[in-house]
């Protein structure tokens, strides 16, 4: 990679997405009204003496499954329509190496990732009064990097698909089994051996768990900094697979 040719790659990706509005409340709006609707579900919840309540719970799952979801859709899409329009085929005959885009791609939309991270945290301790044990910058950090896990994987899924359709289907093969199996319904430790096998490959997982750590424990942990290190490098490794199959057409 050229840092120069990535940075210029990186502002470029920016700006589109600076001009792009429905992107931009997408982004920003939806994780804070889904947050508003988790609140109001919980709120008349009993919590158990001692235990956090069932929103603190599941809130802080969700500011890291938020960011993961939006950005999966979000850049499959985006780097599709870079493909259809033949704007990567023109990119391409340039001095712009692959790595150059996706990892230009990884970093714009990580940036973007975080904001929405920081406004969903935000609202979540300050009008909902989410109590975690663990600092919210903790929280932050870890729901950008899961954006930038969703963003180099719909990158990657992007190289299969043709059409936005396509690329919306990755959706249910690639997310859901995720969301499932990360913890969030049934505790890990508590599925069948197959399933936690499974469970055990999905970056998710190591998210949701880093994310559990930060709200039981004051200081950060080692295993909260493993499952940190384990979804970078799975995010990495993703990008990296998506710079050796992307294709300069979708046809």
């Amino acid at each position: 990679m050229n840092p120069t040719i990535l940075a210029a790659t990186t502002g470029r990706i920016l700006r589109q997405l600076r001009h792009d509005r429905r992107t931009i409340a997408l982004l920003a709006v939806v994780p804070t009204a889904l947050l508003t609707l988790l609140y109001h579900m919980y709120a008349d919840q009993p919590t158990a003496p001692g235990q956090p309540s069932a929103f603190d719970r599941i809130a802080l799952v969700m500011l890291g499954v938020f960011p993961f979801i939006v950005m999966f859709l979000v850049t499959s899409i985006a780097m599709l329509r870079e493909r259809t329009t033949g704007t990567l085929e023109r990119l391409l005959t340039t001095p712009l190496a692959k790595a150059d885009l996706l990892f230009g791609y990884g970093i714009a939309f990580g940036l973007a990732g975080a904001v929405q991270a920081t406004v969903a945290a935000g609202v979540a301790y300050w009008v909902f009064d989410l109590d975690t044990a663990g600092g919210s910058g903790l929280v932050i950090l870890i729901a950008a990097l899961n954006a930038v896990l969703a963003v180099a994987l719909g990158l990657f899924c992007s190289a299969f698909a043709r059409t936005e359709f396509q690329a919306v289907q990755f959706m249910p093969v690639v997310v859901a089994p995720q969301l499932l199996l990360c913890g969030l319904f049934v505790p890990r430790g508590e599925m069948a051996g197959w399933l936690q096998a499974v469970s055990d490959v999905l970056p998710l997982s190591y998210a949701v768990e880093a994310l559990q750590e930060v709200g039981a424990h004051a200081e950060p942990t080692g295993t909260m900094w493993r499952d940190v290190a384990v979804v970078a490098g799975a995010a990495v490794l993703a990008l990296v697979l998506a710079a050796a199959t992307l294709r300069r057409r979708s046809g």
